[in-house]
């Protein structure tokens, strides 16, 4: 590699995601899915957690995104809610990459977030239809016996969808690939949607 050339390619960020994500699931051992989500309060005070990407591309809504399905009545889901915008990293170790994503949010819709939930193995869709996502739990037990419950009511077949378990879509207005180099020399791209019609400009950072 030559150390005076970028190593990350000016092309479509959606194209080059596909390829880096496509990578990173033959090398990550274990979800190599797992985002952070960074959320904030109205008066910015800010939150992160783990979750998982369940869609992508330039198909996704009106420009292109990143899809993950929450509890609505979460901690993050009470933030989104009230100030729709996040910030998303994907850090790929055994690669040394990482890619940051920052947009809008956007809630998927209902037909969207049912095809979702019914595609989840049988025991995930009732851990999620007993849980009260983020909120106190004073016994374990309890969450157990709700599982319980859930799964006596509905002994065969798909759980109903709770409504406050849906799905977003971030719509992108920066994506940064970032790879690493030796002596901390690190590469950086950052691509940025410019305009109405959505183009893509870029630029290196310093690392």
């Amino acid at each position: 590699m030559n150390e005076a050339e970028s190593a990350i390619p000016v092309t479509d960020p959606f194209t080059l995601f596909k390829t880096w994500f496509a990578e990173a699931r033959k090398a990550e051992p274990n979800d190599p899915n797992a985002m952070a989500l960074a959320t904030a309060t109205p008066d910015g005070r800010p939150s992160v957690r783990m979750v998982l990407l369940k869609g992508h591309g330039s198909q996704w809504g009106g420009g292109g995104g990143f899809v993950f399905y929450t509890n609505a009545e979460s901690r993050k889901g009470e933030e989104i809610r009230a100030n729709m915008q996040a910030a998303l990293l994907f850090h790929w170790k055994s690669l040394r990459r990482q890619i940051r994503i920052e947009g809008m949010l956007a809630e998927v819709s209902e037909e969207q977030a049912d095809s979702y939930f019914h595609s989840r193995p049988r025991a995930s869709q009732i851990g999620s239809a007993a849980s009260d996502q983020s909120r106190p739990l004073p016994d374990r037990q309890l969450y157990l016996e709700r599982v319980a419950a859930l799964e006596k009511r509905y002994p065969e077949g798909d759980i109903p969808r709770p409504q406050h378990w849906t799905g977003y879509l971030l719509t992108p207005h920066t994506i940064e690939f970032w790879r690493d180099r030796e002596f901390r020399l690190h590469d950086r791209r950052q691509f940025t949607r410019e305009g109405p019609d959505g183009t893509w400009s870029n630029t290196l950072l310093y690392p």
